[in-house]
């Protein structure tokens, strides 16, 4: 018995050697290892002001229901890194810090433009201003419906796809826009890509994800910007009164609306500013047709000259700054989880309750894109579609 108990108490002490030296190994990262290493970095960050902009739940927060600006940090735990367990984790929480969105850059100080709009994960109640708010879903014809103002008292929820593979995807990427559905179906919407051999940006938008010609039965729509790329109006199929042939059955092209970026070269100004003209509503609920046919009658000319009659002007909803997590943040109703410099959300400046649209990444090609009354699908996607191309003097 005495030689029985030597062994097991042998064995017993080299069980708990090894498991020491398992504690021990850089590779076995504790939960208190992950709040003093986070307390750590916080507290470097704020002597250097300085972070990276990070996709993942370090850079999460959620607000009170009562008051949407109020910000409140959710303290990661070990569980929560990058969707994994403790047995899984084998870097350390410096290394997690450092993680950039590939679609934004360093945030430096508060006053750098180049910093990463935070998702806040507040679920949305389904009734607004004692109002049942219900999805939207397809009324009729594509091509007809992608026109349409969206009904109101109706959300819209899209997701928009990028496909970057092929020979030339890398530079002109397709981009698939699909209203979602119940259980993860989606019902195809428009897909744009931008022209090749083009002087500025100009993308073209069809409801034929094949086909994406100009002379195509499936083109509605174009998105085109000026040279340096800070302004952007939005065409339906029709032709350029330049280019009306004889005869008078052929369609003025009318301009659907127009997306203007602050200028914000190095992003010393802070945040994108953008600013969306659209054409007004009639007592109806129609949209109000604006066909100009001379030079500075086109949205943009109204705007910059004040001429606002029948027009609406809307802005990016302006982000709130976090000390916590060191970046700006909105709250995007869990419809966003992952941080970008091309995430907004577009309102009215009467009421910066009522979110016309809003655009988010959550994955790396993968984006969401919801809207409401008294935008359409066409509108919409090319306002996120400006949001995907490079400005020069906006970054």
């Amino acid at each position: 018995m005495d030689l029985r108990n030597q062994k097991l108490e042998q064995q017993r002490q080299l069980m708990e050697q090894k498991m020491k030296q398992k504690r021990q190994t850089t590779g076995m990262i504790q939960a208190s290892d992950i709040r003093n290493a986070s307390a750590k970095s916080r507290a470097t960050s704020a002597h250097r002001k300085e972070l990276h902009g990070y996709d993942g739940p370090l850079q999460y927060s959620m607000t009170h229901d009562n008051n949407p600006d109020q910000v409140i940090s959710i303290v990661p735990t070990i569980e929560c890194i990058e969707g994994q367990n403790a047995n899984d984790l084998t870097r350390s929480s410096s290394e997690l810090m450092d993680l950039e969105d590939e679609e934004s850059t360093p945030i430096t100080t508060p006053d750098n433009g180049n910093v990463p709009i935070n998702p806040i994960n507040d679920q949305p109640p389904m009734i607004r201003n004692g109002t049942t708010e219900f999805e939207g879903d397809v009324d009729g014809n594509i091509d007809r419906f992608v026109l349409q103002p969206a009904i109101q008292k109706g959300l819209y929820k899209c997701r928009i796809t990028r496909d970057r593979k092929g020979m030339d995807r890398g530079l002109y990427p397709t981009y698939f826009l699909h209203l979602e559905k119940d259980y993860g179906k989606k019902v195809f919407l428009l897909a744009g890509r931008k022209r090749k051999k083009s002087a500025t940006s100009n993308y073209l938008i069809s409801t034929d994800p094949t086909d994406l010609s100009r002379n195509a039965d499936s083109y509605v729509g174009k998105l085109r910007s000026n040279l340096l790329g800070t302004q952007f109006t939005i065409y339906d199929n029709g032709k350029s009164p330049r280019r009306m042939g004889p005869g008078g059955d052929q369609h003025v092209r009318e301009e659907l609306a127009a997306v203007i970026y602050d200028t914000n070269v190095l992003g010393f100004k802070g945040p994108r500013k953008m600013t969306v003209i659209l054409p007004g509503m009639t007592t109806d609920h129609e949209r109000v047709q604006l066909q100009p046919h001379e030079t500075g009658e086109g949205l943009i000319d109204c705007w910059k000259s004040k001429n606002m009659d029948n027009l609406i002007e809307l802005h990016n909803k302006t982000p709130v700054w976090n000390d916590e997590t060191q970046s700006y943040v909105l709250n995007f109703h869990g419809r966003v989880t992952q941080a970008s410099v091309k995430n907004f959300q577009i309102v009215h400046d009467s009421d910066n309750d009522y979110v016309v649209m809003q655009f988010g990444r959550v994955a790396e090609d993968v984006f969401t894109m919801d809207y409401r009354y008294p935008m359409c699908a066409l509108q919409a996607f090319a306002i996120a579609l400006s949001s995907f191309d490079s400005k020069l003097a906006c970054e």
